[in-house]
């Protein structure tokens, strides 16, 4: 059971940037129409909630790169126990809450919850070493 909650909460994050894409989409093709030509382009003109869908969008990318390396090691050393469970369900909870913030503009919640979510990965090292 240990063992899919981990690998269930590793599909999330690795999706993760799809979902944040959607309300990134909606904003390019009301910007206009969706280009999908150029559509880099298109996101450094979006602003407000656009600019941000953007920067949630590209911040899923970079959290999936400290996230997944981490649950990778994990698995390697076989050290999958309650304790790496309950700090990857923080960690997904911590990223969806995060994405809410960015595109609510709750910037110091925001920053609040990407620090849990980053002493959530931070955490599994220090368990794997005590």
């Amino acid at each position: 059971m240990l063992v899919t909650i981990v690998v269930i909460c590793l599909i999330i994050v690795v999706f993760m940037p799809m979902l944040a894409k959607v309300p990134l989409a909606i904003m390019m093709n009301r910007s206009g129409g969706y280009d999908n030509r150029l559509p880099r382009l298109q996101q450094q003109s979006l602003e407000g909630f656009g600019a941000r869908a953007q920067a949630a969008h590209q911040n899923c990318f970079e959290a999936t790169s400290y996230f997944a390396p981490t649950i990778l090691l994990v698995f390697t050393l076989n050290a999958i126990d309650h304790t790496t469970a309950y700090l990857c369900i923080a960690f997904v909870v911590s990223r969806l809450l995060y994405l809410v913030c960015y595109w609510a503009n709750w910037h110091i919640l925001r920053s609040s919850v990407w620090l849990l979510g980053m002493a959530s990965v931070v955490a599994h090292y220090y368990f794997l070493l005590a």
